[in-house]
């Protein structure tokens, strides 16, 4: 079985348990464990050369008991179909975690965008909203950025669907740059969410700031702007990875120095001769270890070697159900991702709220309301991890998917 496939088949087990613990039967887990529709798409794009270069794309979408499906856009060679899937089934659980009007959606084009020019990439945007334009829409199913998609590609992939609209539809995608209707705040959500929920799982493990030390994997998107705030509030940033390796220093890396030699897609450890691999990383000693990268790196192999009394999960997916359970037994705190990541898709939200109404916050009124959705959020899912001993993952799935499945049986689906 893949590791994709087995993304899928962790992911069901997981909210099968969830629906059994609320009590729903087998035909609601039935209509749940897979994605409502699944289009594949053939993308013909007019490379520079004159050549025409035909790509594949994906739209998953998962369920829309409770409103319209959400979810970003990734461009990237390991793009595939079950990993699309897994993520729209992320997605619902995001919008449930956080009590946000949405189902679970997810959409990817098997690209890789730093072998292609811009106007290769435009041309490809546009080609993928022309080829998904009939399922998406402001009440239908709304993209948002993902990996190594952008504000500009939304903004084209806007300019698309307003044209095949005949209507302005800034609702139609989250993400835009500010002057197409972007919210404030954006940027940053997924990272502020991060620290959000680890501020909360420090309270509980009595840790201070300024006295932790912090291992992040990862320096794209997320895992920078990590990095910033983290050492910005005063702890400790004692390593980070990116796809070629990682750095480390006991007394804390300059990270303001590392942003400012990091390339767009987030590379930097290129630059240095003492580098570590990513196997390394999570082996160093550290407070608190956030996995920012992809799927699938903290397995039972190398579980038992995290020294981190928390890992907060940034990226989709990072361990493994029997890491899970290997951390819980030996008392780390786990913030899953399905919560730890939750920023992104609620300032998403408030996005297509602005879009909607027409009127616009100020970023310290975004960053208010992610502040209250997040807490909350983590709150309720620690008492019920608490209050029936159950890991925090199975705690989040259960949170999460009970708006959806009480959607479902309202409608009279299941």
């Amino acid at each position: 079985m893949s590791e994709k496939s087995n993304l899928i088949t962790s992911t069901q087990a997981i909210i099968h348990e969830a629906l059994d613990k609320l009590g729903f039967d087998e035909g609601m887990y039935e209509l749940i464990k897979e994605p409502m529709r699944l289009l594949t798409v053939r993308i013909p794009v007019r490379m520079d050369d004159g050549s025409v270069k035909v790509f594949t794309g994906y739209r998953a979408q998962h369920n829309d008991a409770v409103g319209p499906t959400k979810g970003g856009v990734r461009f990237h060679p390991d793009v595939n179909e079950e990993e699309v899937v897994a993520l729209s089934m992320w997605m619902t659980l995001k919008a449930g975690i956080v009590d946000l009007p949405y189902g679970g959606g997810k959409g990817g084009i098997v690209c890789d965008p730093r072998e292609m020019s811009i106007e290769e990439v435009e041309r490809l945007s546009r080609g993928y909203v022309r080829a998904i334009s009939q399922i998406v829409g402001p009440a239908k199913d709304i993209p948002a950025p993902d990996v190594f998609t952008n504000s500009q590609i939304m903004a084209w992939m806007m300019d698309e669907y307003s044209m095949i609209d005949e209507f302005n539809s800034p609702g139609f995608i989250t993400g835009k740059p500010l002057v197409l209707g972007g919210s404030q705040g954006r940027d940053r959500a997924t990272a502020m969410g991060v620290v959000l929920c680890l501020e909360q799982a420090m309270e509980k493990r009595d840790m201070k700031m300024e006295d932790v030390r912090i291992v992040i994997q990862g320096f794209g998107n997320a895992g920078s702007f990590l990095s910033k705030i983290l050492s910005d509030k005063g702890a400790k940033i004692v390593g980070i990875s990116d796809a070629n390796g990682a750095l480390h220093d006991p007394d804390g890396l300059d990270i303001d120095y590392l942003l400012d030699r990091r390339d767009s897609f987030g590379m930097v450890t290129n630059l240095f001769d003492d580098v570590l691999s990513n196997e390394e990383l999570f082996e160093i000693d550290c407070d608190i270890l956030i996995p920012a990268a992809i799927a699938n790196q903290i397995t039972e192999e190398n579980a038992n070697g995290i020294k981190a009394d928390i890992i907060c999960e940034a990226a989709n997916g990072p361990t493994t159900k029997e890491a899970t359970t290997i951390l819980t037994d030996n008392g780390k705190l786990i913030v899953p991702d399905v919560l730890a990541s939750a920023g992104g898709v609620t300032v998403s939200y408030f996005e297509w709220v602005q879009n909607n109404q027409g009127y616009y916050w100020d970023e310290d009124e975004v960053n208010e309301k992610l502040q209250l959705k997040l807490r909350k959020a983590f709150d309720e899912i620690y008492d019920l991890h608490d209050k029936r001993q159950i890991d925090m993952r199975l705690a989040a799935y259960i949170i999460g998917i009970k708006r959806t499945a009480e959607a479902a049986r309202y409608r009279g689906w299941a």
